[in-house]
């Protein structure tokens, strides 16, 4: 984590944590001493996970040899100072202020855990399983038309920081600087897979194929699909709303009746890839770094993307109804979502070069997904229609 003159001013955005205003007279251990001692819910607000949680987490690393004590810092210091600092978006002058060390040793211990967690990634990315997800085989609305259903592939731009020589690639259609990150999560909101560190400037369809065909690849099941939305195309294993049809919630308005079998199709498609909405939002919301673009290397940046994912599944793994998560459950999450920032969706698991040659991707047969996407269609309207007259 290499110092900046952006981390002189110690704490970036509105958000000022309020252990830094009244715990200024402890040292670092005894201000993680004293929230670990405290309720579960002061360890969520400052690191960002309930007690339990964060302590097995401390095993793991520990466990694996990826983190030990030091003479003067435990590791429940370190995991706190790297939590502190994802979790708040705080810049290392603050966190010297809260931590009592110097940057250097904030910045070492910062990178470490960094690493630490990069290291057990992998483990906490799961690939689809065989069994139809409950979200969709116990909602009458959604079973058994998508039963083949694996999940949702969405993606989005993050803040990036780079040199002035580096800016043009990473500059996106908004003007701004961010990486464009792919993703493709469960409805029960844990990622399957991530990839993070395409530039900016590049194509939905350019990072979607880096992921099908890269040696660490983005898997799709045989026979099962993911919903993408309509920056993607219909193709095998993926399949995308109809064009020129409405869609989106503002687009049915209540009191809306449906017109057929397309509009039918496309409302239920979003009310289920809404999931990425929600992931992403929950993402956001536990780790804010990622709403801006933070001082360090392009590298740590990356891998801070894929961190923090890495983090939200062992947290919804462990502890899958904390406040974060249940704030983002679909009963309470559209509210949420409709007042906060639009997010800027593009682009994930673990990789994080951005120099692949750009490979044309070859969606053989592609009117099969088109076709299936029509025959699930036909069968959702026709059980509509019935169901209808049946009242």
């Amino acid at each position: 984590m290499e110092s900046s003159d952006d981390e002189n001013d110690g704490i970036y955005g509105n958000f000022m944590p309020k252990e830094l205003g009244h715990n200024l007279a402890l040292n670092g251990m005894k201000f993680v001493d004293e929230v670990l001692n405290g309720q579960s819910e002061r360890c969520l607000e400052n690191f960002r996970m309930d007690k339990s949680v964060f302590y097995k987490l401390c095993d793991i690393l520990q466990g694996r040899g990826l983190l030990r004590h030091t003479n003067r810092i435990k590791i429940e210091e370190q995991l706190a100072i790297f939590l502190f600092i994802v979790g708040h978006n705080l810049r290392t002058r603050a966190v010297q202020e809260l931590f009592r060390y110097s940057g250097e040793t904030i910045s070492r211990h910062f990178n470490n855990v960094l690493n630490a967690i990069m290291t057990i990634s992998l483990e906490f990315f799961q690939p689809p399983g065989s069994d139809v997800p409950l979200e969709i085989s116990q909602d009458h609305r959604f079973y058994p038309y998508f039963k083949d259903c694996v999940g949702a592939v969405d993606g989005i731009h993050v803040p990036v920081m780079v040199g002035v020589d580096e800016q043009g690639p990473f500059r996106n259609k908004n003007g701004l600087l961010s990486q464009n990150v792919l993703a493709a999560c469960s409805f029960d909101l844990k990622f399957h897979y991530v990839l993070a560190g395409w530039e900016g400037s590049a194509s939905d369809l350019r990072v979607l194929n880096s992921a099908l065909t890269r040696r660490n690849k983005l898997q799709v099941p045989e026979g099962r699909y993911y919903l993408v939305d309509s920056k993607y195309a219909s193709m095998p294993g993926f399949i995308a709303p109809y064009l020129g049809v409405p869609y989106n919630s503002d687009e049915f308005p209540g009191g809306y009746h449906l017109q057929d079998a397309k509009e039918l199709f496309n409302q239920r498609h979003f009310l289920l890839r809404n999931a990425t909405d929600r992931i992403f939002g929950a993402l956001k919301e536990r780790f804010p770094i990622l709403m801006s673009a933070p001082p360090y290397p392009l590298q740590t940046q990356v891998k801070l993307v894929v961190a923090t994912c890495a983090l939200h599944n062992y947290i919804r793994r462990e502890k899958p109804d904390d406040m974060l998560f249940r704030m983002y459950e679909p009963d309470t999450a559209l509210q949420i979502l409709e007042s906060l920032a639009p997010l800027e969706v593009e682009q994930a698991m673990m990789h994080v070069d951005t120099h692949d040659p750009e490979v044309a991707f070859e969606a053989e047969h592609p009117e099969h997904s088109s076709q299936l996407r029509d025959s699930i269609a036909t069968e959702m309207w026709e059980d509509y229609i019935r169901d209808l007259a049946a009242m």
